[in-house]
């Protein structure tokens, strides 16, 4: 949309962000383990990073989240024992995001993975952060994960279509959700042209009877679609292409 027809549409849209803000309910993160192996074979480490959507919030446990379902598909997809580890927090930027795993310090501790998973981007849009800002920070981002922790590939799940989400009223949710896509394009872009970082491609059928009771959050439904997608898109696009970069020891060369 135009610059010129958002700043029109402006002190409504705020009133509007105050007024749900204070209207949706607060959800928790998914209670459960944040880190585990499952499946059988040769190591695989996986990192799951990011926002509320990467926590878990709108499902009661992490079986029922992304990471649950992510590494049971894993798993069961690929001849690998999964070791993975989730590391996400409600309400990140895509650069707090980056301050968080900073924060952690995961190198000090000796944390090495393969792959990394990560889930932001609704925030950015929310905090009004521009598309550039926020892929620059995606790229500080996968080049973090790939020289500090060893990261061979790095998933970037795209933003969801926020012009769906039943929690926001109107015109609020169709402006959120042009500068959501406005972001995908950018992330999709960038993404291309580089060998170590992917987008997923996955269309969303959102309704109320597949979100969170916010209108806003996932649901079951859609975490289990979102740990489907990205499992088969790891094991038919990711590990064929770091096959190539194998150790003899069975790690991958980042």
């Amino acid at each position: 949309m135009s610059l010129t027809a958002k700043l029109v549409l402006w002190p409504l849209l705020v009133a509007q962000a105050l007024r749900t803000r204070a209207r949706l309910p607060v959800l928790p993160e998914a209670a459960g383990e944040r880190q585990g192996v499952a499946g059988q074979g040769a190591p695989l480490r996986l990192l799951i990073t990011g926002d509320s959507s990467a926590a878990g919030v709108g499902v009661v446990h992490q079986r029922h989240a992304l990471a649950g379902w992510l590494v049971k598909e894993l798993a069961a997809r690929t001849p690998h024992r999964v070791h993975w580890r989730l590391l996400a927090r409600s309400g990140l930027t895509t650069a707090q995001t980056l301050q968080l795993l900073r924060h952690e310090n995961l190198a000090a501790q000796h944390a090495h993975f393969d792959i990394a998973v990560v889930v932001t981007g609704v925030n950015d849009v929310v905090d009004q952060v521009p598309s550039h800002r926020a892929l620059a920070v995606r790229e500080a981002l996968a080049n973090t994960l790939r020289n500090g922790l060893g990261v061979a590939h790095v998933v970037f799940a795209p933003l969801p279509p926020v012009h769906l989400f039943p929690g926001l009223p109107q015109p609020l949710r169709w402006v959120a959700g042009t500068d959501a896509r406005r972001h995908d394009r950018a992330l999709r872009d960038w993404a291309a042209t580089r060998d170590d970082v992917s987008r997923l491609d996955i269309e969303l059928p959102l309704n109320p009877g597949v979100m969170a009771d916010d209108g806003f959050h996932p649901g079951a439904p859609v975490y289990r679609l979102c740990g489907h997608a990205i499992a088969q898109h790891v094991a038919d696009v990711v590990l064929p292409r770091l096959a190539s970069l194998q150790r003899g020891d069975g790690r991958f060369v980042s």
